[in-house]
């Protein structure tokens, strides 16, 4: 035991104070983290000059402690109500600690698994805030709703033995609600761990090791995200059903520094190669275009001189139509006319005929005679009137010989055309 100069207070380490018959009581219900390193004694009789000497050390300890602490001076024959007032301290504190762990909470989309002992219990519940017997049942809190796993630095060994790595793979999935408790007690509660964690390494390993480099990193990567999520959910569905797998994306992988410059050399010319050909399909199709359009030109041309052409056709064959009719209405007209022209001579004929009779004729030359003015002298003079009358007698009958035999005629058509 040292003591400190004039001080009333004796220091000691914490074994002196359970040897001495005056030492102080710690009691810390809600002051954590404190530590006492040193027991404060005094060699007084007095009980009140103790306490009194003690207040001046308590308010330095308290500096020390960040937090209210309890003394309880325990000296010879202690007081029934200090010794009360200590249980109801410790009581006190003590419900607080158990109430404090006890109550828990649950966020929103989360499910609460109980253990008690190390032991799986089968009750679930949900989001909100519950009670739990305090310091015998621990709980955990599992999302059940969307989430994203990220699988980092993923080794892989192509076929050919090249090395590459998969800087980050994501995996999409939620766990159903009601199988909860059968993944947790299966695979505990970091089940994603076991069952997509070391999923997605055998699987890209199994991937890798059939394929070349080429394949891998150029001709089959966009197919790796949809094996990937297909195999997982394959082996989910029979291990762990209730949880989905709703989407894998996969990051382009880390392929040696050498090998990637020939792929990006490799990737330029491809992608001029790829500008040449397009550049060649354009003229191509360019030149395709100018076909049509010429071909649609020809064809449009041929349309209008086809439509032309069936225009003068159908006018030539209108005009036709029109001279027939005309040809025909002319020939009617003439026919008519003929016809009345013959019919006219017909009557005019047998009107002359029955006209014509010699009394009549005899009586026309004498006013022929009567009417001429002219004197004519020799011995023919009676000869050549009765020859001139006789030659125009003749002639009258020659003519109304002809109109008869022509409406003889006429009659016969007529029958054969009927």
């Amino acid at each position: 035991m040292s003591g400190s100069g004039d001080s009333p207070l004796v220091f000691t380490g914490r074994e002196g104070c359970v040897l001495n018959t005056a030492h102080l009581a710690l009691v810390l219900p809600w002051a954590t983290g404190c530590v006492w390193s040193h027991c404060l004694l005094q060699k007084v009789e007095s009980v009140n000059s103790t306490a009194e000497a003690l207040g001046c050390r308590l308010r330095a300890m308290r500096k020390r402690c960040r937090s209210s602490l309890v003394f309880t001076l325990l000296q010879g024959k202690r007081s029934p109500m200090a010794q009360l007032g200590a249980v109801v301290a410790v009581a006190a504190s003590f419900f607080c600690a158990s109430l404090f762990s006890a109550v828990h909470k649950i966020e929103e989309g989360h499910i609460g698994v109980y253990y008690r002992g190390g032991a799986l219990l089968t009750s679930t519940s949900g989001p909100g805030f519950h009670l739990m017997l305090p310091f015998i049942t621990s709980y955990k809190s599992v999302q059940t709703t969307l989430q994203t796993d990220e699988v980092k630095n993923v080794p892989c060994g192509t076929s050919g033995g090249v090395m590459i790595y998969f800087d980050r793979i994501e995996v999409v999935n939620f766990l159903v609600p009601h199988a909860v408790y059968d993944i947790v007690k299966n695979y505990t509660a970091d089940y994603d761990k076991a069952l997509i964690f070391n999923k997605i390494h055998h699987e890209l390993n199994q991937f890798c090791s059939v394929h070349t480099l080429q394949e891998v990193y150029i001709e089959l990567f966009d197919q790796i995200d949809e094996n990937l999520k297909l195999a997982l959910q394959q082996d989910l569905t029979s291990m762990a059903p209730g949880l989905v797998i709703q989407a894998v994306r996969v990051t382009k992988p880390n392929i040696p520094e050498a090998i990637r410059r020939n792929y990006e050399l490799m990737e330029s010319e491809k992608t001029k190669l790829l500008i040449a050909a397009q550049k060649q399909k354009v003229v191509e199709k360019e030149a395709e275009t100018e076909r049509k359009k010429a071909l649609i030109e020809a064809e449009k041309v041929a349309q209008v001189a086809e439509i032309t052409f069936g225009q003068k056709v159908m006018e030539k064959e209108t005009e036709k139509r029109i001279s027939e009719i005309e040809d025909a209405a002319f020939l009617a007209r003439e026919k008519a006319k003929a016809d009345a022209e013959c019919y006219t001579a017909m009557k005019i004929a047998e009107a002359n005929k029955l006209k014509l009779t010699p009394e009549y004729l005899q009586l026309m030359k004498y006013k022929a005679i009567a009417s001429n003015s002219k004197i004519y002298f020799g011995k023919d003079i009676p000869n050549m009137f009765m020859d001139s009358a006789g030659g125009v007698g003749k002639q009258f009958e020659g003519l109304a010989d002809k109109l008869s035999f022509v409406l003889e005629d006429e009659p016969m058509e007529a029958d054969s055309e009927n």
